[in-house]
């Protein structure tokens, strides 16, 4: 993929999805965006339905939302992106785009959370991803405006969605 080492702006980044066609960021230009960690066998794998709840409803006014497959936390994303995105989309009608699955942490984490984790910490400042279902929001400025840890699930969080695509 591109060289995204010299990244200042979430909309300079170009990466693949899970059928490993290039997503350009730059199209997500003055949209509320939800980009979220997720595993096929997880605890908080029921967030799904509640994120897919959010696109649909919002998805018209500006809502965009990225799962990236995720498989350091207890190996519970075992699947390849093909049957990743056979999973979601037969278990909870996925239809916002399920990303080509990254690390999260460590020395091979993905360029694009490395990014984010710069721009927002999470519980007691800790920069690093906790567990699957970690959602960081970016406004339609391109601002990494929150950051809602697992146990946070997407409804619990809508009004404060609505907030930034009302703006």
């Amino acid at each position: 993929m591109s060289n995204n080492n010299d990244i200042r702006h979430i909309y300079k980044f170009k990466l693949l999805d899970g059928n490993n066609h290039i997503i350009d960021f730059s199209k997500f230009q003055n949209k509320v965006i939800i980009i979220v960690n997720v595993a096929s066998y997880c605890g908080f794998t029921p967030q799904y339905k509640e994120l897919q709840l959010l696109y649909s409803k919002y998805h018209s006014q500006g809502l965009e939302i990225l799962g990236f497959p995720c498989n350091q936390f207890g190996n519970q994303e075992p699947l390849d992106e093909e049957h990743i995105v056979e999973f979601t989309q037969r278990k909870f009608g996925i239809s916002f785009p399920i990303m080509k699955k990254v690390d999260v942490n460590g020395d091979d984490e993905s360029e694009l959370y490395t990014y984010l984790k710069s721009k927002r910490s999470g519980t007691l400042g800790f920069r690093g991803i906790k567990w699957n279902f970690e959602k960081f929001i970016v406004d339609r400025s391109g601002n990494v405006v929150n950051r809602f840890n697992s146990m946070v699930t997407p409804l619990q969080f809508e009004q404060y969605i609505v907030a930034l695509l009302n703006q």
